[in-house]
């Protein structure tokens, strides 16, 4: 029996529903002509972060001559931001040159200011698609959830107007109503929200009395909450629907895909067992649906959604109501 594992991502072809994540796997060509050909479907480049403009611009800005115009400043200074570091324009080419598999640049923002023009050189450098990684964390008490809410908006559409590839929209749980967050994006046309976004993790070194990195990988358990939201999503937007964050073997990938998930991300996995687990991870896949008799991934994809379910309410309150009050 014969397995189909294609499928159409945000207008991509994928040979597979397997994503490498953004991560420094994905930092140079080579990395990635390794993932590819460990089996990757497509591969995320590691993020350039907005923090990285600035750093050029803040550079820039101190080589300026006292004298100089204001106008002259500032307009050179946009010009160095604009331009961005050139390092990762080199790197979305060079990737394009290595492999046949879509390549989707990573931006990780927290505003609007400078990734429009920005986005538009990563477009015509070969990019594939953008991923927007939008990375704020709703720590200010001076900001109510409308705040920012409508920054997110912001960034997405502005950077929307200027490019015509696929845009992608990769956020965090954090939201007072995640499901209003989704349909606003897909209203405005995101090709895809990626679930979810794994903010840094903290911990306290108690001797030395200094703030460390918590676990940098994520657990098997933390698939949880990706596969809730895409089940409750699936059908609910136009856009794909991609989890990310949790997923380590192809039994996990299999559960995406039936909640609803067009493609799955993976990272921790690769660091902690090596880029071969994509290989294991599609014998896995493969070797369940022939046990199952399925022969491709549209068949499969959403049996498990919401929609879909003929016991919807299994996804929103049934087991927490078994959890408090003890019902079997």
């Amino acid at each position: 029996m014969m397995v189909n594992l294609s499928t159409k991502y945000a207008g991509l072809n994928l040979r597979n529903p397997i994503i490498a994540a953004s991560s420094s796997l994905s930092s140079t060509s080579e990395g990635v002509r390794r993932l590819a050909e460990a089996g990757a479907g497509a591969v995320v480049l590691k993020s350039l972060f907005e923090e990285q403009m600035q750093a050029e611009a803040k550079y820039l800005d101190q080589v300026f001559e006292p004298g100089w115009h204001p106008e002259a400043r500032e307009y050179v200074g946009r010009l160095g931001m604009e331009i961005g570091p050139r390092e990762y324009l080199k790197l979305v080419e060079e990737a394009k040159k290595t492999v046949s598999i879509p390549i989707i640049a990573s931006l990780n923002c927290i505003s609007p200011k400078w990734w429009v023009n920005y986005a538009n050189q990563i477009e015509e450098a070969g990019a594939d698609a953008i991923e927007l990684n939008i990375s704020l964390m709703p720590s200010d008490p001076n900001l109510r959830s409308q705040d920012i809410e409508q920054l997110f908006l912001k960034i997405f559409e502005e950077v929307k107007a200027v490019v015509d590839i696929p845009l992608m929209v990769k956020i965090g749980p954090y939201f007072t109503s995640l499901a209003w967050m989704a349909k606003e994006l897909d209203k405005r046309g995101v090709s895809a929200l990626v679930l979810f976004n794994r903010f840094y993790q903290l911990d306290i070194d108690v001797d030395k009395l200094k703030i460390t990195h918590g676990h940098r990988f994520s657990s098997p358990e933390e698939m949880s909450l990706p596969l809730r939201w895409i089940a409750l999503l699936r059908g609910r937007v136009k856009c794909d629907l991609v989890a990310s964050t949790g997923v380590h073997d192809g039994f996990g990938v299999i559960k995406q895909l039936l909640v609803g998930a067009t493609a799955v991300q993976i990272c921790s996995t690769l660091y902690l067992k090596g880029i071969k687990q994509i290989n294991l991870i599609l014998e896995e896949i493969e070797s369940w649906m022939k046990t199952h008799n399925f022969d491709s991934i549209n068949q499969i994809r959403g049996k498990l959604s919401q929609l879909q379910s003929d016991q919807p309410e299994v996804y929103e309150r049934l087991q927490y109501i078994k959890a408090m009050v003890g019902i079997e």
